[in-house]
This record gives C-alpha cells, sequence and structure tokens, in this order.
C-alpha cells in the first residue's frame, strides 16, 4: 500500500510515480486483492476507490448502475465536454444514449462510415505511406493515426475534411489542443481542486490550454451549426432543390433534437456543439491509440503479424501479389485472428484506461469495501487487462490466442472482465465503428507495408486521460514486396 501520510495522504506516492502512473497501480492493486482505499491530502475531498476487480466492476457499471453516476465533480473536471453525452447523467444521458445508438445504428450512416475510411485511407493513410518507404526516412505514426482519425471523424460529424494527413504534416491548432486538453483533465484527478482552480482563473499551465480548446471548438463548431441551419432553411424554402440525404452526425442531431432538448431548459446549439465535442474527442483518440500499440504489439510479435498477413489471403481471397482493393464490414468479420489481436491490443492498452463513478448514496461493494456517500470510484481497466486472477499466468503476453474457440472463432468474454469498451447501460456506442475503422486500417497496412518499429526510443506512456505513448511511435515502412520472404511467409 501507498504510505498514508499526515496531511499529505497516499498523494506523494501517486505524484511520485506519475510519469507510469498506471503500472504503478496496477502493483498496488495486484498487492491488495484488486481493491484499495486511496486516502488522499486532509480536507481535500479527494478519497478514491480504486478497483480492478471484475466483480465490483460489474456491480457498478450494470447491477447497482444507477447509484453510481458520472457526478458532479466528473462534471466540474470534464467541464469542456459540456452537457456531451460523457459528461452528463440522468434524463439528458437518456436522451443523448438513445439517440447517437439511432444514429449509429443508421443504415445511411454506416454506409457514410464505410465510405468515409475508405476515402481517408485511400486518398491521405495510403499516399503517405508509399512517401513513407519510398524515402525511407523515420515518422511517428502515432501523429500519423491521430490526424487520419481526426479527418476522418469530423467528414462523420460535419461533412468538413480538415486534410491534416498529409506528406507536409500541415499543423491543426485544434487538434493539437485537445491532446492538451486531456493531459489537464488527468492531471486534475490527481490536484486539490483549488489547486487547479487558481492555474484556471490565473490562465496558468495545463489550464491556459483547457481555455484555448474550449474556445476553438467553440468556434469551428458553431460556424458548422449555423452553416447547416442556413442550408436547412434554404432547402426548405427552395422547393426545386435536389433533395441528397444527409447522413452526417449534425444533421442527424439537429433533426432529433429538434423538439426534445426544449424540455432540459439548456441551449439548444451548446448541446449539439457539446455532443460534436464529446464524439470528436472519443472518434479521434480512442482508435489512434489502439492502433499504435497495436502496431507496438505487433513489432515485437512477427509471429502474430505473419498471421493476419495470411489470413488476409485466405479469408479475403487474395493472391499473392494482387493489388488491394476495399472491402466492406461483413469481409471484415471473417478475420477472426485480425479481430482477436485487437482485443489483445485493448486488454493490454485500453485507449481509456480508468473510469470516473460517484456514489449516490452509501453501499457496500462485492468485495466488502464500504462506501461512502458521493465516494469517487476508480474503475481500472488498464490494471483489470493485466491481473494473473483475471488472465492467467501469461498475462503480460500478448497472445491472439486466447480470444479464440477451438474452431476458429471469437469467444465471448464478459464486458466486466474484457472493460476496453466499459460495461452496463454506458458500453461504448462506438464500438463497431470503431472495431471496422481500426481492422480497416491494420488489414491495409499489413498486407501493404511491413513497419519496423525504431529500436532506442522510450515507449513511455503519456500522463493522459487517453493512453497515448508520451514520445509517440517512430517507425520506418517498406513496401510488403520489398520485405524479405521469410517476413511474410513465416
Amino acid at each position: 500500500m501507498p504510505i498514508n501520510w499526515p496531511l499529505l495522504g497516499m498523494t506523494p506516492s501517486l505524484l511520485w510515480n506519475f510519469n507510469h502512473v498506471h503500472d504503478y497501480m496496477t502493483d498496488v492493486l495486484r498487492n491488495n486483492g484488486g481493491t484499495i482505499m486511496y486516502k488522499g491530502p486532509w480536507f481535500s475531498n479527494m478519497d478514491m476507490i480504486f478497483t480492478s476487480d471484475p466483480a465490483n466492476f460489474h456491480y457498478i457499471s450494470s447491477t447497482n448502475f444507477h447509484n453510481y453516476p458520472k457526478g458532479p465533480d466528473f462534471r466540474e473536471m470534464f467541464d469542456i465536454l459540456g452537457d456531451g453525452i460523457f459528461n452528463c447523467d440522468s434524463k439528458l444521458w437518456e436522451l443523448q444514449h438513445k439517440t447517437t445508438m439511432s444514429l449509429f445504428n443508421d443504415a445511411g450512416f454506416l454506409m457514410l462510415l464505410e465510405k468515409t475510411i475508405w476515402k481517408n485511407v485511400e486518398e491521405e493513410l495510403i499516399p503517405v505511406l508509399e512517401f513513407m518507404s519510398e524515402q525511407g526516412s523515420t515518422w511517428d505514426l502515432q501523429d500519423i493515426f491521430q490526424r487520419l482519425t481526426f479527418d476522418g471523424i469530423c467528414n462523420l460529424l460535419m461533412d468538413y475534411d480538415p486534410k491534416t494527413l498529409s506528406v507536409d504534416l500541415p499543423y491543426n491548432e485544434l487538434e493539437r489542443a485537445i491532446t492538451k486538453t486531456e493531459e489537464a483533465i488527468f492531471s486534475r484527478h490527481l490536484l486539490p481542486k483549488y489547486y487547479w482552480k487558481l492555474q484556471k482563473r490565473l490562465q496558468i499551465g495545463n489550464e491556459k490550454h483547457m481555455t484555448e480548446a474550449s474556445k476553438l471548438s467553440d468556434e469551428l463548431f458553431y460556424k458548422f451549426i449555423n452553416e447547416k441551419r442556413h442550408k436547412r432553411r434554404t432547402k426548405i424554402c427552395d422547393v426545386k432543390s435536389e433533395q441528397v440525404q444527409d447522413y452526417t452526425l449534425l444533421t442527424g442531431f439537429m433533426r432529433e433534437y429538434d423538439d426534445k432538448i426544449g424540455s432540459f431548459d439548456n441551449n439548444h446549439d451548446k448541446i449539439i456543439k457539446d455532443t460534436l465535442l464529446n464524439l470528436l474527442i472519443a472518434g479521434r483518440d480512442t482508435t489512434s491509440t489502439v492502433l499504435t500499440w497495436f502496431f507496438y504489439l505487433l513489432a515485437k510479435n512477427p509471429t502474430a503479424e505473419a498471421k493476419i498477413y495470411r489470413e488476409l489471403h485466405a479469408q479475403l481471397g487474395l493472391k499473392e501479389g494482387q493489388k488491394w482493393r476495399s472491402f466492406g464490414a461483413k469481409e471484415l468479420g471473417k478475420l477472426a485472428y485480425l479481430h482477436a489481436s485487437l482485443c489483445e491490443a485493448l486488454r493490454l492498452f485500453p485507449p481509456v484506461p480508468v473510469n470516473h463513478k460517484v456514489s449516490q448514496e452509501a453501499d457496500t461493494l462485492p468485495s466488502n469495501h464500504h462506501v461512502r456517500k458521493n465516494s469517487i470510484i476508480i474503475l481500472h481497466s488498464y490494471a483489470m487487462g493485466r491481473m494473473e486472477t483475471i488472465w492467467g499466468q501469461d498475462v503480460l503476453d500478448f497472445k491472439p490466442e486466447r480470444w479464440l474457440s477451438e474452431q476458429g472463432g471469437i469467444k465471448q468474454v464478459p464486458s466486466y472482465k474484457f472493460t476496453a469498451f466499459h460495461a452496463g447501460p454506458r458500453t461504448c456506442l462506438g464500438k463497431k465503428m470503431s472495431l471496422i475503422h481500426m481492422k480497416t486500417v491494420a488489414a491495409t497496412i499489413i498486407y501493404n507495408y511491413h513497419v519496423k518499429v525504431v529500436e532506442g526510443q522510450s515507449f513511455t506512456q503519456n500522463a493522459s486521460v487517453v493512453l497515448q505513448m508520451k514520445y509517440g511511435l517512430m517507425v520506418k515502412v517498406t513496401k510488403r514486396n520489398e520485405v524479405k520472404p521469410q517476413l511474410a511467409t513465416c
């Protein structure tokens, strides 16, 4: 257990291990039965329960879900998200959850999703990879994935392509501001409220970046909301205008919220703006983070890469040297080993390593830990994916086979054990979308190129609410037909 110091509580231990805090907390939880009571500084109201116990996770996320909302402290720490789906509770969350799920499952949107993914892959990703292979230079693969997913989610949200992924890697102010914002939010979890609130008032440190990001996002989203409203009014007035179905999420939310938001006494456009920002951050960072760690793991496990390469030929009917083609979600579903490999990457490096909850009423967890009213509970997905009691003695090994049945299909693992997509009513609504995106990008790269991770670099995790690499992932890319045969056929 961390030392509980007079006045300071256990905070010195967390701050001392700040740069590898998730691994540190994993060790602490592993040695204390999976659940601990963290004592914050006296009078700071920072006492928290950390848990990686599947029974607790299931109880909090599903069985007694209504007793464990995000809570006002979460809303305050994540204030940049406003009234978006990840930051609200009760009836407003229910409305946003139902609306978002309906839009994500719409056939027209799913067609737009596949079209957008392939457009970005063919027009942005492949040209950059071709340039990388021809130049033989070193590039940051994490930066490339972040740009790819940022462009993609902007297309899906607003039919707007910022074109941040190209060989000259143009600077985008909002895209960089989001990364700084996530670091600031993470530091808020570990610092007394009065400290970061003082930084916010003085506009210094990470809090200055938060304010700048909020202004940038407001400017961007309100601009698109106003433009979309103008276009809709024009179409209504011009009966001769060609009616082209618009499946972007902005149009969908405007249509669905027109008659519903008013009952919550909220500003209509602000709700839409907050929702778009929530989805932008989730769509950019979670997918790009998983892909980064995925290719890092493949570089350490070339046998797994070779198996995926062979599976692409066998399941998609491709022949050696055949030109790559686009394919749909149905064909992606045949790639069991690729799916298993991505699940294994998600287990070891969940993009959102912790989830924050607060108790509305006093309670007792399945682990017999008492929960006071208004207690903060941290569900530690990162630690859960590294527990020997859950995954076995080979828990730290990259082993896609653990996800495959004897028949070669995908094993169904309970969501409270594999928590990368959370569990219960707040299960990630974008799970299907993100898997389609990750499989498309991974399959395209593995079939056409070999990614070699540059030796000697640091693979430190960034201290952020999203599990990114602090210094990126520096790689060299070689065309697959130039790779030595044993690498492709081992």
